[in-house]
């Protein structure tokens, strides 16, 4: 039986914060604080530093540092012109703001100008040495560079800095299963989980284990992947697969169920679903999903074979 097997090898985007900016003191308003704020909503952000830089108290450091943390929530929210001219000035006003150009860096990575993040990422990284989330980053544009020894260098280097940067065991992990390095892979998807899981995690570790036939464990994984996130498809029609695989049909069949109400326009998990009702014996379901397969991907050829066999036509 030949599946068509959907890989969800996603690394995970770094999530920002306003680093390196200075600390508020007990007496300070509190839209300084929910402004420079770890935990602050992303438009609460933008609303608190509007009112730090409109107010016209802040100088120097401290008001770069609140049109860096305004760059980031605007970031955050898609109004990316604003975040450039916020970050901008942020640079103007204060050079040394690791956290300005770390922020600029990923507003050209996300458009795919990965030299220039990587020219913001390297100012950072000058400005501060030990600045973790700058490596990662910059690891994160080499590998989308395809750049892996490099990238897995940065990687290393922000764990070096910070062992608690969850993203970036995820990362390396993903850079070791490119480089098909299976068993580093797996052991820093396992530190990422222990740190903060999440569903990508445990797809990518899913497939790691798959990668070796590990068929039980990557089930486990998909199967977590589901309980996290059960609105997801991916956790659903990985397991799915996996459960196809060893010849668990009916288990499949249930996984693909759940798969196509939370995505009905994708067209390997009709495909796939059609391949557990083939082996269930129910000719004429399996005929209807490949034949929505191929209305959907209508060069998708495991259908195509399939529907041949079954002496269907669309």
């Amino acid at each position: 039986m030949r599946l068509s097997a959907c890989l969800t090898g996603i690394l995970l985007s770094a999530a920002f914060v306003a680093a390196q900016a200075p600390r508020a003191s007990a007496a300070d308003d509190p839209n300084w604080q929910a402004c420079i704020g770890n935990a602050t909503a992303p438009a609460d952000r933008v609303t608190a530093c509007k009112a730090v830089i409109d107010g016209k108290t802040e100088t120097g450091r401290r008001l770069a540092a609140a049109y860096c943390a305004r760059g980031y929530g605007l970031t955050e929210t898609r109004e990316i012109d604003a975040a450039l001219a916020d970050l901008n000035e942020a640079i103007n006003l204060n050079p040394a703001s690791a956290c300005a150009y770390t922020n600029r860096g990923r507003i050209s990575a996300s458009t795919k100008d990965f030299d220039h993040a990587i020219a913001d990422y390297d100012e950072a990284i000058r400005v501060d040495p030990t600045f973790a989330l700058a490596y990662n980053n910059r690891g994160d544009a080499w590998l989308s560079k395809g750049d892996l020894d490099r990238a897995l260098a940065d990687f290393s280097l922000a764990i070096e800095h910070n062992p608690k940067l969850a993203s970036a065991y995820g990362n390396r992990g993903f850079t070791y299963f490119r480089k098909r390095d299976v068993t580093h892979a797996i052991a820093d998807y396992t530190t990422q989980i222990q740190l903060r899981p999440d569903v990508v995690t445990y797809i990518n570790r899913g497939n790691a284990y798959r990668d070796i036939k590990d068929l039980d464990r990557a089930a486990a994984d998909y199967g977590e992947a589901a309980k996290i996130a059960p609105t997801d498809p991916r956790g659903w029609r990985n397991r799915g697969l996996v459960r196809l695989v060893q010849d668990d049909a009916k288990g499949g069949v249930a996984d693909y169920d759940k798969a196509l109400q939370y995505d009905p326009n994708d067209a390997y998990s009709w495909s796939n679903r059609g391949l557990g009702k083939m082996q269930l014996g129910d000719k004429q379901g399996a005929i209807a999903d490949f034949c929505k397969a191929l209305e959907l991907h209508p060069d998708l050829q495991t259908a195509q074979g399939a529907l041949e066999r079954l002496g269907a036509s669309r």
